[in-house]
């Protein structure tokens, strides 16, 4: 297999998670941007955001999977089987990858060729900017030299996770919609600082990065959330005024009560 500098990547679909993932690669230099092919339906948004990001803009499926060694398959859910069937023969020699939701590898083993090579994952659009999470189904069909190989790729632009078939769904959601929560969260922190005088653009710097660091600091330390919490709130302080007021608001509940209606859809 070659080393990733060398492989052509190419994405059947180009909607916002393949830009995100084709954004983060190229940022990182673990993909060049005139290495990546990808094909959409609507041509004519396709070629714009080829030309924005430097990439190939293909035709159609077809062309994309002969000039690829790696496809991701990034379309809805229920056009999966319906694009990729045409091609079948053609990706019997590639590695597949699909980053579908509620995709598992049991549904491609249906309509793949025998053999085929692939890999049902769950990227994050934090991926952008090589600070994401990608889940990777446990129950594959790469070699090992195959895996390695795009672990060493998603690597560069996130945390990558080995999760069971069970908990895809639960992994997911925490992950894919979690930013969408993490950024309501920043805006709610920047209106209150720009209710009480700071400008909105210095608030948004402020929150963002907190939330940046407060991530990475648990990761780093493994220390337990409460525990983080607790070392901000003196006896008595403004810290613990706050969170006493998010807890009288069910700040917590109500973030539990988020997941909850997305796993219950």
């Amino acid at each position: 297999m070659s080393g990733n500098h060398e492989l052509n990547i190419g994405f059947i679909g180009f909607g916002n998670m393949a830009q995100a993932i084709a954004e983060g690669l190229i940022l990182k230099g673990a993909a060049a941007a005139d290495r990546i092919y990808a094909c959409a339906k609507n041509q004519d948004k396709l070629c714009k955001n080829a030309e924005k990001y430097g990439i190939h803009g293909c035709g159609d499926v077809r062309e994309t999977v002969a000039k690829s060694d790696v496809v991701i398959v990034a379309v809805k859910p229920y056009l999966v089987e319906e694009v990729l069937t045409p091609v079948r023969e053609m990706l019997a020699g590639k590695i597949l990858i699909s980053v579908a939701v509620n995709f598992p590898f049991e549904k491609f083993e249906e309509f793949l060729v025998p053999g085929t090579h692939h890999l049902s994952t769950l990227p994050n659009t934090p991926v952008a900017v090589g600070e994401g999470i990608i889940l990777c189904e446990e129950r594959h069909s790469l070699s090992e030299d195959e895996f390695a190989v795009v672990r060493g790729l998603f690597e560069s632009i996130a945390l990558v996770e080995m999760v069971d078939a069970g908990h895809m769904g639960i992994a997911g959601t925490l992950s894919g919609c979690g930013p969408a929560f993490a950024a309501m969260f920043i805006e709610a922190l920047s209106d209150g600082a720009v209710l009480h005088g700071l400008p909105r653009e210095l608030s948004y710097k402020l929150a963002s990065q907190m939330v940046v660091g407060t991530g990475k600091l648990q990761m780093a330390s493994k220390k337990h959330p409460g525990v983080m919490k607790d070392g901000v709130c003196s006896p008595g302080g403004t810290t613990i005024k706050g969170v006493a007021a998010l807890e009288r608001k069910g700040f917590r509940s109500a973030v539990i009560d988020a997941i909850d209606a997305v796993e219950r859809r």
